[in-house]
């Protein structure tokens, strides 16, 4: 007998075997149903927010994490929708011929983008990714099970009412099925789904260090994330003042809570006035320092001569150089250190980094490329903040999240990294015999074609 897990894995399986056939046109217009619907519900949906919101105080939930929990604040549920739209609006992913090759006269190869299957998206906090997740997986065509955390139960619970009734609602016009999106609730159902190897073709964890290598570690469904955001940013001696003081400003302290948020500084003391990087994050941030005893000393010394030792002085702290270079500190802190050099820099971050986001500010362009070149990293950038490390950001309406390992896709993950290929071959009744390899004598012409304007 079945369990309910392989119940929910099967029915995801023949959603997705359905919805990869569905048109562009027909995916992109579910889209806009359920962003519609989604916004007409606005008011349910804040009150489910509020409540997981006071449940999350009473509960002592970080800091952290109750930025992450609260839907409403800003323009988040704005800008959440307007990601749906975005999604909707781009290119369709599915069916775009990547290599046309004729092996043979009358005989054509193609390599054509397919969805990936079916997908287990695992979250914490987040209540914005049951729509990201649900937009990137139909417009790629893509079945998901999705499980969110308990932390935001009550958003999740009302936000997934209200994505299935819309999907079931205009099945029949869209040709989209139920079971194209499912949402669990329980660690049990994620336990048991983990084994449904036969089924699930791709497990995307987005949460806690812990969580993510939790879910490496329970199966062998290929799993594409990333377990941190440690993200640095190397200040050279060629700097623009003005451009270091606004990037690391804005990297660390826009939102302390992203993965995409500076974590490390690394700063060339040739820098002329270098400390006014450091009293900028402490006056204008409010961000507290963590460095190593040189910087220390300098920075106190300058803090002194300035008469800001008073005022400053209490939000420079000493580090732990044996583990604050690999953690995240998800909050106003920042690891700091001086290197001598961008050879330096480079293999100090190659070092701690978790290949997420790394970032140099100088006016040196053979500096700047040496860095962008040398560093490991999903994201690497010249002069700019690493909070653009983001999918919206980037044009992909959304992400499904970041992925620092070396599979098919790397950083903030879109549409593209959601669809992989197949082969697809067109004869006229031709068979390997005939060949040179398989007995025979005719030699294959592999005659690479122009794929502009191939539709298949």
């Amino acid at each position: 007998m079945s369990s309910q897990s392989e119940l929910i894995a099967k029915k995801a399986r023949a959603a997705g075997n359905i919805l990869k056939t569905a048109s562009g046109e027909n995916r992109s217009q579910l889209l806009y149903k359920i962003h519609d619907s989604l916004k007409a519900n606005a008011d349910v949906i804040k009150s489910a927010n509020k409540l997981d919101l006071e449940n999350a105080v009473k509960t002592n939930l970080s800091s952290a994490l109750l930025k992450r929990l609260d839907l409403f604040k800003g323009d988040k549920f704005d800008v959440m929708l307007q990601g749906i739209i975005d999604v909707a609006n781009l290119d369709d992913p599915v069916g775009v011929v990547k290599m046309a090759r004729e092996l043979d006269e009358g005989l054509t190869l193609y390599q054509v983008t397919s969805p990936v299957g079916v997908l287990l998206v695992i979250f914490e906090s987040r209540p914005e990714v049951i729509a990201n997740i649900t937009a990137l997986s139909i417009k790629s065509g893509n079945a998901a099970i999705l499980k969110g955390g308990k932390e935001s139960v009550h958003t999740f619970r009302e936000m997934s009412k209200i994505v299935t009734e819309t999907i079931i609602k205009y099945q029949d016009t869209t040709g989209i099925p139920d079971g194209s999106i499912q949402l669990i609730e329980t660690r049990d159902d994620v336990a048991n789904l983990l084994d449904q190897v036969d089924y699930i073709d791709l497990v995307v964890p987005r949460g806690s260090n812990a969580l993510v290598k939790n879910i490496m570690n329970s199966t062998r469904i290929p799993v594409l994330g990333h377990a941190d955001g440690i993200c640095s940013i190397y200040v050279d001696e060629e700097a623009n003042m003005n451009e270091a003081k606004r990037i690391t400003l804005d990297a660390k302290t826009n939102y302390p809570a992203g993965c995409n948020a500076m974590e490390t500084l690394l700063i060339n003391p040739k820098l002329k006035n270098w400390y006014e990087v450091l009293i900028n994050l402490n006056q204008v941030g409010k961000v507290t320092l963590h460095v190593t005893k040189d910087v220390k000393i300098e920075y106190l010394k300058v803090l002194k001569d300035l008469n800001l030792q008073e005022s400053l002085e209490s939000m420079v702290v000493d580090i732990d150089e044996e583990k604050e270079f690999d953690q995240e500190y998800l909050s106003l802190d920042a690891a700091v250190k001086f290197v001598n050099s961008t050879e330096e820099a480079i293999k100090h971050i190659n070092t701690h980094s978790s290949k997420h986001t790394d970032a140099i500010i100088t006016e040196n362009e053979e500096k700047a490329n040496m860095f962008l070149k040398g560093i490991d990293s999903a994201s690497v950038y010249w002069n700019a903040s690493t909070r653009f490390a983001d999918g919206f950001r980037y044009g992909f309406g959304a992400e499904v999240g970041i992925a620092t390992s070396k599979i098919h896709a790397r950083g903030p993950v879109g549409l593209d990294g959601l669809v992989i290929y197949q082969y697809i071959l067109k004869g006229h009744g031709q068979v390997a015999s005939d060949y040179i390899g398989a007995g025979g004598q005719k030699a294959f012409i592999h005659k690479n074609l122009d794929i502009k304007n191939i539709k298949l």
